[in-house]
């Protein structure tokens, strides 16, 4: 991501990166060490977004935004509101309500977070992006305050879909992705 971004020009497309990680803290640039509450042997990984920790692994879908804001006529807020919108309106296609919590950005599901986002702007172009809580295990999330929050409730999509297929990563990275673009 760092090298793609820095390699942009005005004639580089945006590009939408999906991925699931290997279970990883990811400490953003002003995590404060306090908020990993035990060492359960999963690596902390101090990274270049904003935000504080988090928790990747698999069944959890990544979406990296690799985005010109300028070219796009977007501003940060803008664009964390985008991006959440097309959570939000993708969680609703499976009959989830999701919403907003002021002041915390993500999306929650009756007070729960689902998604994460974290962003880093650099010559007016974004990189890393958001993380939705798909078909996981959540339980590394309970060494960490997420997000910076203690005692914040995490969730999944797969704890709210009880008819229908089961959830997948893929599945949902498709969703997003055509949410995304509608938004941007």
């Amino acid at each position: 991501m760092q090298a793609f971004t820095s390699a942009r020009d005005e004639n580089t497309p945006d590009e939408l990166w999906l991925c699931e990680h290997p279970p990883v803290f990811t400490q953003g640039l002003a995590g404060k060490p306090e908020h990993l509450l035990r060492d359960i042997g999963i690596p902390v990984v101090k990274i270049d977004r904003g935000g504080q920790i988090t928790y990747h692994g698999p069944g959890q879908l990544v979406c990296y935004l690799l985005l010109d804001l300028r070219y796009r006529g977007l501003t940060v807020k803008t664009l964390v509101n985008r991006m959440e919108q097309a959570v939000i309106d993708l969680l609703g296609e499976y009959g989830v309500a999701a919403e907003r919590l002021a002041g915390a950005p993500g999306v929650y599901v009756s007070g729960a977070k689902i998604a994460a986002l974290g962003l880093k702007i650099k010559r007016n172009c974004s990189y890393h992006g958001l993380a939705l809580n798909v078909a996981m295990d959540l339980e590394p999330f309970a060494a960490i305050n997420p997000c910076g929050y203690a005692g914040m409730a995490v969730t999944q999509l797969s704890a709210h879909v009880h008819h229908g297929p089961a959830v997948n990563v893929e599945m949902v990275g498709v969703k997003l992705v055509a949410r995304l673009q509608r938004v941007l």
